[in-house]
């Protein structure tokens, strides 16, 4: 059943959720390394997600999964969490905020070029404008404003920021053949996210003691940015009479993000970002009116 208010209400609560966790990013990675973040955020994820599930009354349902739909689901948690917070946390690790998190933003773009040949959809002259004023914003961060010399200040940091938006772009193209409740599909996922970041910090640097400073940014990162946040946005979704309707409030949360970094971890926001970020979401504007798969996500 429609009703456009609470729509809404879910998606700006999931906006400005999604808004502060750059700023979470930061100050959690300041007392914890990069693999504890990772390994401590998904295993709230996962027990969050267990929770809503229960709430939501839908445990039969995870228990009468036949093992290969399961498998599947289990296996894209391969993508994400673990390899798309593995390579993202590294980079807001030696980036700045506001770089990581704007260069993180270009998944739509990767999504319509990697759409392409997995999809086969059509590249159209909308789309190959929207790419290059996107990339133009990539290439505007990347070199610090500085276009005309192309010298790149952190090839390894943006490599990963980058990097990680075409593995978030490449499971949410594969999630949609994924046909079960999306609440379900999160939960294997962030449950092969967790064993597989264990295993990495037990071969990496094994279980070591974790800072106390960490903990609130660890919880409130597992919470309101792996997991609950997205329930938010699913019954923004779900309450909605028109995907249009809230998809554009996307658009608030980059700009609320540099807000936070400003205010609360007293990072200067460049000119060159915020320039930057005009050109991605600028392109991300113009493929959304032609290309209809971003709009299910």
């Amino acid at each position: 059943m429609h009703n456009q208010k609470k729509a809404y209400i879910f998606a700006l609560m999931a906006v400005l959720c999604w808004s502060t966790v750059a700023t979470a990013f930061k100050i959690a990675l300041q007392n914890c390394t990069f693999i504890q973040l990772l390994f401590y955020t998904s295993f709230i994820s996962t027990i969050m997600l267990f929770i809503i599930l229960i709430i939501q009354k839908k445990t039969s349902q995870l228990i009468k999964i036949e093992r290969k739909t399961a498998a599947y689901s289990l296996t894209l948690g391969i993508l994400n969490p673990f390899l798309y917070y593995t390579i993202l946390f590294k980079a807001y690790s030696i980036l700045p905020a506001q770089e990581a998190m704007t260069l993180n933003y270009t998944w739509p773009v990767m999504l319509v070029l990697l759409s392409i040949p997995l999809l086969k959809q059509k590249l159209t002259i909308k789309s190959m404008v929207a790419i290059f004023v996107s990339f133009t914003g990539i290439i505007i961060i990347t070199t610090k404003g500085n276009i005309i010399n192309l010298s790149l200040s952190n090839v390894f940091g943006d490599t990963l920021a980058v990097g990680s938006s075409i593995i978030w772009a490449l499971f949410w193209i594969y999630n949609v053949k994924d046909k079960k409740d999306e609440v379900i599909k999160l939960f294997l996922n962030f449950l092969a996210g967790t064993i597989c970041s264990g295993i990495l910090m037990i071969a990496l640097t094994g279980f070591t003691s974790l800072n106390p400073e960490a903990i609130p940014a660890i919880v409130y990162v597992g919470i309101l940015e792996m997991s609950v946040t997205f329930v938010f946005w699913l019954l923004a979704l779900k309450y909605t009479a028109s995907t249009d309707k809230v998809s554009q409030l996307i658009f608030l949360s980059p700009f609320l993000s540099l807000l936070f970094i400003h205010l609360i971890i007293k990072e200067t926001i460049a000119i060159y970002t915020l320039a930057g970020l005009v050109f991605i979401l600028g392109g991300i504007a113009i493929q959304q009116s032609s290309f209809k798969f971003i709009k299910k996500i």
